[in-house]
């Protein structure tokens, strides 16, 4: 993005607002112990001031509390291990050597770029093939790869950049991005409902310092952080869930509501196979089996299945079979491959 008017445009034009989006790496780094505060206020209401002391008690409350404390751990453990992978994970970087699989039949326009994408310069074959390249990293784009201004390098199947995960999503740990969602809002979800009783009675327990006051505070605030994560938790779920669906990410929405027919319309299944595998017993965890590293390509953002040529596929069929019904053009069409040869 950058102006195209003489004088004193030029000036402007030196100047790249996308820059600016560096920054957010900086408040990105402040989220990482903001998270760990937040988790760290809840683990110590939920286990040790509210249900880890009951343990000990006779009675279905020790079973209860029991089964809370032995659950929401499993939680835990699943939703750091998932924290782990997105934040240490490559989203999908673009190969140094990568190129177009028919580079010389592409003709780059180095005029206008995408409207999606500020980084774009298409090429005339982009409409059938998604081929671009990128005004900043002068580099190749594969397919649904992006630019992220704040990381300031392309993104292969980019969803989003993730300032909570200091990383961006993308084709190659956006299963550890869901799960992590997936697994945080129960993990919050189980910590409200396992503070309500004690939320409700914070106010009067207060009055009657039937309690200590640090912990009715504690339990106070972790209630309130734990419904309010897991409420817009839910919201961001339900959208990725459609995305997935549809196979379809957030940079991409806009562009498949100007399309008539979605490429990578494959079907509901496959749409889940690309993110999570083929495997059902991993899907849970933040892991590939290496068969479906080998057979899915989508699992590493450089090639991905689609229909843009289903729809042609009889109609040339039907030509080629004309085509050959018709002996005289069969025999002009040998004429000249001779002359040619000549």
């Amino acid at each position: 993005m950058c102006c195209r008017c003489g004088g004193g445009g030029a000036a402007l034009s030196s100047v790249n607002p996308f820059r600016l989006c560096t920054g957010l790496r900086a408040l990105g780094y402040l989220m990482l112990p903001l998270v760990a505060a937040i988790a760290g206020a809840v683990y110590y209401a939920v286990i040790a001031a509210v249900w880890g002391p009951r343990i000990v008690k006779a009675g279905h409350v020790s079973a209860i509390a029991l089964f809370i404390v032995i659950l929401f751990h499993l939680l835990l453990v699943m939703l750091i291990s998932c924290y782990l992978r997105v934040v240490f994970s490559d989203p999908g970087t673009v190969p140094a050597d990568w190129r177009p699989p028919f580079e010389e039949d592409i003709i780059v326009q180095s005029t206008f770029p995408n409207e999606h994408d500020a980084s774009d310069v298409r090429d005339p074959t982009s409409v059938d093939t998604g081929i671009r390249q990128c005004a900043r990293c002068q580099n190749w784009k594969p397919p649904r790869c992006h630019h992220c201004s704040v990381c300031d390098r392309c993104v292969l199947k980019m969803d989003h950049h993730c300032i909570w995960v200091v990383n961006c999503v993308g084709a190659r740990n956006y299963k550890f991005f869901l799960l992590f969602l997936v697994y945080t809002f129960l993990a919050t979800a189980l910590g409200s409902l396992a503070l309500l009783p004690h939320f409700i009675s914070f106010f009067s327990e207060t009055s009657r310092h039937t309690n200590s006051t640090e912990n009715l505070s504690i339990t106070f605030i972790a209630s309130i952080l734990s419904a309010a994560f897991a409420l817009s938790l839910l919201c961001f779920i339900s959208m990725h869930v459609s995305l997935v669906l549809t196979n379809t990410t957030s940079i991409e929405i806009y562009e498949k509501k100007n399309s008539a027919i979605w490429r990578y319309d494959l079907g509901n299944l496959k749409y889940f196979e690309q993110v999570f595998g083929t495997k059902k017993w991993l899907w849970f965890f933040p892991l590939y089996s290496n068969e479906d590293l080998e057979n899915i390509s989508a699992l590493h953002g450089l090639e991905f299945p689609t229909r843009a040529n289903e729809p042609f596929k009889g109609l040339n069929e039907n030509i080629s079979s004309i085509f050959n019904e018709l002996p005289w053009l069969n025999e002009k069409n040998m004429k000249t491959k001779s002359i040619t040869k000549n």
